[in-house]
């Protein structure tokens, strides 16, 4: 997965787990494209600072997502609703009941897994 894509996945999902300074950091870092320059000027710290702060965050994040796994978790049921769409338009055209039973084996999955 890019690593941009990644980490806004981690943010989303376990963000709110972070401090408020750790927030306002990784953000100006991965969605405002702050450099840490930027940033350390803007919060009084150094480069090296920011540097470290980022590397915790990203260590952070990554350790949430070792446990818990609901970006993994949210990758794989986006992908099988994915699958239960192009069966069904499959249906739609050919009328195969082959899909159907398909679609409902990938649906009780999806439900198991939660």
């Amino acid at each position: 997965m890019e690593k941009f894509v990644e980490q806004t996945l981690l943010y989303d999902f376990y963000g709110e787990l972070l401090n408020e300074h750790q927030r306002s950091v990784y953000k100006d870092v991965v969605f405002n494209d702050l450099s840490l320059s930027e940033i350390a000027d803007e919060y009084g710290i150094s480069r090296q600072g920011v540097h470290d702060l980022i590397k915790r965050v990203n260590n952070t994040l990554n350790g949430y997502e070792e446990k818990l796994h609901l970006v993994s978790k949210f990758i794989e049921t986006k992908e099988k609703v994915h699958m239960i769409v192009k069966l069904s338009e499959d249906f739609i055209e050919d009328g195969n009941i082959d899909n159907i039973r398909s679609i409902q084996n990938i649906a009780k999955d999806i439900i198991d897994n939660f």
